[in-house]
């Protein structure tokens, strides 16, 4: 596939039936027209990359992937079945788990009661995460257990919320700026364990400023500008085009 796209084009990374399938999208915030016929394909444990300038639409698909916003047009469809306009809780018992920009832990609950929460049986045949599992992937959780969410550090807390992700045993893990204003160490940690996660066999779909960081950790990527998917392709060959990278994303 041609990583660089008319304008207007609605490239499907992968035209196969995959895991998560989003057909020709459109979604409206009352009169502002935000995701313009946006298409995309996830297979089974694949990783993908969503890149955009900041109020570029790529929050907006997540949310209406994981039904917090209704499509306008256009389907969703999981495991290849229509679940346009299905509730979020309905989305997530697919095995989509979604960490969003602002982590969404329970501030007055401790940490082991956030992983507890979460905690779900494994799907078939998969590898269990367990709580003991995650607290050996994130140490410094397992220091933190008695403490509050609200007590972490932000580094900490997206600790807690990719952890509590796994725990429900997710084909899909969605992560929405997971490095966002963390220090450079912390976001070091974060990004090996994205890696981690992808060697795992879970799919991803990942949202971050950094697109260097986010290519290398994807199979694929989709520009996004204007609610128009304006690039996509395989990110080792997005990789080498600085030219349309610095056009669509300002680096």
């Amino acid at each position: 596939m041609s990583a660089h796209l008319p304008a207007h084009a609605s490239p499907v990374i992968d035209p196969a039936a995959g895991l998560v399938e989003l057909r020709d999208l459109h979604v409206h915030y009352g009169e502002s027209h935000v995701l313009r016929g946006v298409s995309l394909v996830i297979r089974r444990g694949e990783s993908v990359g969503l890149l955009g300038r900041n109020g570029m639409g790529k929050t907006t698909l997540i949310r209406a992937l994981m039904g917090f916003n209704r499509a306008s047009a256009g389907r969703v469809l999981v495991h290849g079945r229509d679940r346009t306009g299905a509730p979020p809780y309905r989305i997530a018992r697919e095995g989509i788990a979604y960490v969003p920009e602002g982590r969404g832990i329970f501030p007055n609950l401790t940490v082991h009661e956030n992983l507890r929460f979460a905690a779900r049986p494994p799907r078939g045949e998969a590898a269990s995460w367990t709580c003991e599992r995650v607290l050996e992937r994130f140490p410094r959780l397992r220091e933190r257990l008695g403490s509050r969410g609200s007590q972490l550090s932000g580094g900490e807390q997206q600790m807690l919320a990719i952890g509590r992700a796994l725990l429900t045993h997710p084909e899909l893990l969605i992560l929405d700026e997971a490095t966002e204003g963390l220090a450079p160490r912390i976001v070091d940690e974060i990004w090996r364990i994205v890696g981690e996660i992808r060697a795992s066999g879970i799919a991803s779909l990942i949202v971050d400023r950094n697109y260097r960081r986010v290519l290398m950790h994807t199979d694929h990527a989709m520009v996004l500008e204007k609610g128009v998917a304006v690039a996509a392709g395989r990110s080792e060959s997005l990789v080498r085009q600085g030219d349309l990278l610095a056009r669509h994303l300002g680096v």
